[in-house]
């Protein structure tokens, strides 16, 4: 993820801000509706905001892509606060790591938030609700949100690569071949994150149950 600044041509850049300004404006919506009916809610999302920006900002150079590895977070967002959530508070985080530590990039900004904010809160969160209604525990379904949000968000990235990089080569070939690159590094951190967010959600079961009451229904 953290595709820099100068990676995408202008007219693709341009072209993935348009969805990613749709979901960050629901976000934002669903964000302030939230906060006027439960103002007790206001330390988890500055929480869950602050855990985005950090686990989110520990990169691992993937060798000829110009593009890192790293946990995202937004998964573990989405089941306590919603996908909707979660999408503005990724986006908020891939904004402050842009201007302050050159993690993506200001033009790069819609593309990071579509992959990472989007991409990770969504798919998340469904696998989060598909392994809870089949049947499986609050951890495995979980950790399930955690592989697959992972996972999905550098698939989305290798196609935004694929699609400014491909040259001659056709697109699925130069995402095939960037998705593969991401693999080594990205393994490893999405078990990490899914044994991590796993463990966060039993526990906050465990100690906060309230937290968890309608997860499934949430913006």
């Amino acid at each position: 993820m953290h595709i820099p600044e100068g990676l995408l041509p202008a007219e693709q850049a341009a072209a993935w801000y348009a969805p990613a300004m749709a979901f960050l404006g629901a976000g934002l919506v669903g964000l302030k509706r939230r906060l006027a009916v439960l103002p007790s809610s206001r330390p988890l999302v500055g929480l869950m905001g602050a855990f985005i920006f950090v686990i989110s900002l520990m990169p691992m150079p993937v060798p000829g892509l110009g593009t890192v590895s790293h946990p995202c977070g937004t998964p573990m967002a989405a089941i306590l606060l919603g996908p909707l959530t979660a999408t503005v508070l990724g986006s908020v985080a891939l904004l402050l790591q842009a201007l302050f530590f050159a993690h993506g990039g200001i033009t790069s900004w819609g593309a990071n938030i579509i992959s990472m904010a989007v991409g990770g809160s969504f798919a998340g969160f469904a696998a989060f609700k598909l392994s809870r209604r089949a049947g499986l525990g609050l951890g495995i379904s979980a950790g399930m949100a955690g592989v697959v949000g992972d996972l999905v968000t550098y698939g989305i990235t290798s196609f935004q690569i694929a699609l400014a990089l491909h040259g001659d080569e056709s697109v699925p070939y130069v995402w095939g071949a960037a998705f593969a690159s991401f693999l080594p590094t990205q393994v490893p951190l999405a078990i990490a994150e899914a044994l991590f967010t796993a463990g966060v959600v039993v526990f906050i079961a465990n100690q906060r149950a309230e937290i968890l009451d309608g997860a499934l229904m949430r913006p």
